[in-house]
């Protein structure tokens, strides 16, 4: 019997260190590991898992959101695995489903687990909405403020060359020509 073992997280910013330590202590054949969104069905790593995996073999997780985010894709997943003749263990839960129970015990636990993610997203919304109506601007901030505009311009007036300019204000050509509001070429550069 080969154990596959299989490690996620979500970003680059999070740590697959706990995973690793509780996968390795059943000392698997293979490990396979990946930064990628459990959302995303696409996971080169899980796909690469599943194809190693044989028929005999039991493939591994320690959580059941590590494996997926949704019921349905978590589902798709464990039958893969069985058409394979692959049986799938989760550590954390103490999930087995070569039982009827441990098949319904995964169901469960699926459902637990979609509907924690649909909370996290609905409070998610909701802190984005409190925000923006609290006049929280997101994404990245102007670097072509009025007082940059002002720079440009008192530079411009001083007989400072565009590129100059650029350099000075690590604005663009075309920024620095906005700001000038001029449609470019009329300016010795």
């Amino acid at each position: 019997m080969t154990i596959v073992a299989y490690a996620r997280v979500s970003s680059t910013g999070q740590s697959l260190d706990v995973q690793l330590e509780k996968l390795a202590a059943l000392k698997p054949t293979k490990i396979f590991q990946e930064k990628k969104s459990g959302v995303d069905r696409q996971r080169e790593e899980l796909k690469k898992a599943i194809d190693y995996c044989r028929e005999g073999d039991v493939f591994v997780v320690t959580k059941i959101d590590r494996l997926a985010r949704s019921t349905r894709d978590l589902l798709n997943i464990i039958e893969e695995l069985a058409a394979k003749g692959v049986e799938f263990k989760v550590m954390d839960q103490s999930v087995d489903t070569t039982s009827s129970t441990g098949k319904l015990t995964l169901q469960i636990l699926a459902s637990v687990a979609e509907f924690e993610n649909s909370i996290r997203k609905e409070r998610q919304a909701d802190g984005i909405k409190k925000a923006q109506a609290d006049g929280k601007q997101f994404g990245r901030h102007p670097k072509m403020t009025q007082e940059t505009i002002a720079t440009i311009r008192e530079l411009k007036a001083a007989s400072m060359s565009v590129k100059d300019i650029m350099a000075k204000t690590g604005m663009s050509k075309a920024s620095v020509y906005r700001a000038l509001d001029l449609s470019g070429g009329t300016i010795a550069e």
